[in-house]
């Protein structure tokens, strides 16, 4: 299968997305790193449908979105630098390939910020349950993290019936 390796530079959506993200998510981890004298001992460990904690944990379950979150910035960073590794539909070829390319590692990089923004909420959002400052994540959270997930997937995959 024609898999050509091309070094295609981020676009400028891309350097906004990445920049977004990676802000919010080092925010958040620079916002728990501040305040962790003052954060009980219990924080939200869980969140039902409605946004409202059904769970408590020790606040050392703040790390846990964090470590996650940097883990997928590394992971979803490094696909989107091999995007000749990416799953595509038989018709890739020398014609659509930078088409194809550049498409798929726009979905990934929104998809990827997106994930550390949503992260950098919801931790930030616990310290503050925490702290007595909020009572809930809101009950337009779950909605908003599946549109707003759905959007950029949906968005790639009409992009990639649309290249010829």
């Amino acid at each position: 299968m024609y898999r050509p390796i091309l070094k295609l530079p981020k676009t400028k959506s891309e350097k906004i997305w990445d920049y977004i993200g990676g802000s919010a998510f080092i925010v958040s981890i620079l916002y728990i790193i501040l305040l962790w004298g003052k954060i009980p001992s219990e924080i939200p460990g869980h969140f039902n449908g409605l946004g409202e904690v059904d769970r408590w944990g020790s606040k050392i379950e703040l790390f846990i979105l964090p470590f996650i979150g940097l883990f997928l910035w590394i992971v979803l960073g490094l696909l989107e630098k091999v995007p000749h590794m990416h799953n595509y539909p038989a018709r890739l070829n020398e014609n659509n390939v930078k088409a194809f390319y550049l498409n798929s590692r726009k979905i990934l990089n929104e998809v990827k910020n997106l994930c550390l923004i949503l992260f950098a909420f919801i931790s930030i959002q616990m310290v503050r349950i925490g702290l007595g400052e909020a009572n809930s994540i809101g009950w337009w959270f779950l909605p908003v993290i599946i549109i707003g997930t759905a959007i950029p997937i949906i968005k790639g995959i009409i992009a990639t019936a649309k290249i010829k």
